[in-house]
């Protein structure tokens, strides 16, 4: 076993606040509480030490597709990421023919079972071809209950949640069926009322698929989902920062109206992030990046982002101004316990997985320890 570590000297982010001039013992692959003599001292002094990331809506990464890819195409994106500090990650999906969507569960189930990712996101088919985004509306069908279990069970207890336009014939059903088999339901390019969204809510909907973006906008007579997901507590809502998908005043006012504990950043990443511009395939899509920004080449839609969580946390610090423990609680702590995960992940605590992102006193990344060994090497003193 590889000796035990002290990371010493930093301003260390716990649950109870930031501690300077704090220190983290890992044991292994634990956080632990106390350290031998013979315990190997590293001096992170000017650094933060902030728990690893987790991401619940990420399609890809490095050139590869969550959505289509091969299960080293998975891997390569996990790995992508992983150096960006996003050491626990559920792999989404996109919008496709239903059986390939069922055969592709089971290949990321099995990455799933050997804990190389979280589980899966099914984002679409049964989305709304009104707020359609990048999926391909003629694959888009009705949440039919029937068609939700068959994903379920292709995903082999692997699913962790679905979004869905729950407006629709067969939302509310297949809304209570996903609560009944521990699946998030997602709440998710939408074009449902105020009052529809509430009764989403009520049948067991508990999070809000990146806040803002392909719903209704909120309106004065016509509030829409927008106001009925951020005001019920039993909600969580996914935001992008990433500075294209929303205006740092909608992202305050998601701040402001659900609180750090209902808030959880994602980067709803798709194949070019950490990789570069070019053309990709999302699903079934063209899409152009340019400067950074996805958007379908026919039509011009934003097609996810390419965001990794590193920059999503350097941005909400240094851009809007948030607290360093509510970005942690947005990146870590929230996303962890949506998933039931919070008792192994999301926080610097003992007992819980060595998973922690070493940043500087700018915010820049500069290591990353999943199960306390480095994947990023921050080369301290």
């Amino acid at each position: 076993m590889a000796p035990t570590k002290v990371l010493a000297g930093a301003r260390v982010v716990l649950p109870t606040g930031t501690v300077d001039d704090g220190r983290v013992i890992v044991e292994g692959a634990r956080f632990a509480t106390t350290a031998p003599g013979t315990a190997e001292t590293v001096d992170a002094s000017g650094h933060w030490l902030v728990p690893g990331f987790v991401d619940i809506h990420n399609h890809g990464g490095g050139g590869a597709s969550f959505a289509s890819g091969t299960a080293e195409d998975v891997l390569r994106g996990v790995r992508t990421h992983r150096a960006h500090g996003t050491t626990t990650l559920v792999a989404s999906a996109v919008t496709g023919d239903l059986d390939f969507l069922a055969r592709h569960a089971g290949m990321l189930a099995e990455l799933a079972q050997q804990g190389d990712i979280a589980g899966i996101h099914f984002e679409g088919p049964f989305i709304s071809p009104c707020r359609k985004g990048a999926h391909d509306e003629q694959l888009l069908r009705d949440p039919d209950p029937a068609e939700v279990r068959k994903l379920i069970d292709a995903a082999h207890g692997q699913a962790r949640m679905m979004t869905l336009a729950t407006e629709l014939p067969g939302g509310l059903d297949s809304v209570r069926l996903l609560a009944e088999h521990g699946v998030i339901a997602a709440v998710g390019h939408t074009d449902a009322t105020y009052e529809q969204t509430v009764q989403a809510i009520d049948a067991g909907a508990t999070v809000a698929t990146h806040l803002f973006n392909a719903m209704p906008p909120l309106g004065h007579r016509a509030p829409g989902p927008i106001t009925a997901l951020l005001e019920d507590e039993r909600v969580t809502v996914e935001l992008i920062d990433d500075g294209t998908h929303l205006h740092p005043a909608a992202l305050q006012l998601a701040f402001h109206h659900a609180g750090r504990d209902r808030v959880a950043f994602i980067t709803d990443a798709m194949d070019a992030a950490g990789f570069g511009d070019g053309r990709y395939m999302l699903g079934p899509m063209e899409v152009e990046v340019a400067d950074g920004v996805a958007r379908l080449v026919e039509g011009g839609s934003i097609a996810g982002s390419t965001l990794t969580l590193d920059r999503a946390f350097k941005r909400a610090v240094t851009v809007d101004g948030l607290p360093v423990e509510d970005v942690v609680a947005a990146i870590s702590a929230n996303p962890a316990r949506l998933l039931g995960l919070d008792d192994r992940i999301g926080s610097l605590e003992p007992g819980k997985d060595a998973d922690l992102v070493v940043l500087d006193a700018g915010f820049d990344l500069v290591g990353v320890m999943r199960r306390g060994e480095w994947v990023v090497d921050p080369q301290l003193g």
